[in-house]
């Protein structure tokens, strides 16, 4: 199962980027990213159905952690068509649409505090009452969606885990097209920092603090992270993921940056001892 899985979003994930690279969230391009996650989620969809689990526990994993990371881009990039195709004319009514959706990303998290912070923290022990097929509790805060959906595919939970992966990219978009609009209230007492390292360095960095799980005990995107880092230190890290690939290719120091930091670091140690 997993070699499958990880084979298929690897692909998802090379298309997706190929088509992010032709331009900024074009209505076509985005309609063409919803097309090819569709298709790669049918194709899991069928080798779930025609091969099923080993065991409860290969089920929970899947419904709990692989089927949300491919449905989480599917509900974000159908989120970013609607935003975009009902975007109003002009910049207080932008402003206003813009911070509307940031609300709507409250209410739900308001709305699903509970479920939040059971996933956030990592929680398993009513896992195979939220992430095995056949299996709900009316009093878990059921979205709509799970009556209406495949039975043999989903869980009571999948999709809301789904949303939530979902929502911190919304979040992360959304606050982005204020940001770059000029509406985002800026800073008065902190000057602006810029990255003056390589890009190649901070996405080594990025991709390693991604690794270590040290943000939101590890249920943080790879991609939330990288444009929390672009916002943060004025930077366009572009296709980053294809630098990362360039990163495990190397035949040599492959962590390159990593290790410059910690010789920099213990170098600025023995000096302060030597006064």
């Amino acid at each position: 199962m997993d070699k499958f899985y990880n084979e298929t979003l690897h692909k998802l994930e090379i298309a997706i980027n190929e088509l992010e690279i032709e331009a900024d969230y074009s209505i076509q391009r985005i309609e063409a990213i919803i097309n090819t996650i569709l298709k790669y989620l049918s194709e899991v969809k069928e080798y779930v159905l025609n091969r099923g689990f080993k065991n409860i526990d290969e089920e929970i994993h899947f419904f709990k952690y692989q089927k949300p990371a491919i449905v989480s881009k599917l509900i974000y990039y159908n989120a970013i068509y609607k935003i975009e195709t009902k975007k109003p004319y002009g910049a207080k009514p932008i402003k206003k649409y813009l911070n509307d959706e940031l609300k709507k990303l409250k209410r739900y998290f308001d709305n699903n505090l509970e479920f939040y912070k059971y996933y956030r923290t990592n929680n398993f022990f009513i896992d195979d009452k939220l992430f095995v097929r056949g299996k709900y509790d009316i009093k878990l805060s059921l979205d709509t969606f799970y009556f209406e959906a495949d039975r043999n595919f989903s869980t009571s939970h999948d999709y809301k885990v789904a949303k939530i992966i979902a929502n911190d990219l919304i979040q992360v978009y959304l606050e982005d097209q204020l940001h770059n609009t000029a509406y985002r209230e800026k800073s008065t007492d902190l000057p602006n920092l810029n990255w003056t390292g390589s890009k190649t360095a901070l996405i080594e960095l990025i991709y390693a603090l991604h690794s270590q799980a040290v943000l939101d005990n590890g249920n943080a995107d790879i991609k939330v992270i990288a444009k929390t880092f672009e916002r943060a230190f004025n930077v366009d890290l572009g296709d980053f993921y294809h630098t990362f690939m360039e990163l495990k290719s190397r035949k040599i120091n492959r962590t390159k940056f990593l290790d410059s930091l910690r010789d920099a670091l213990i170098r600025k140690m023995d000096e302060q001892d030597e006064r």
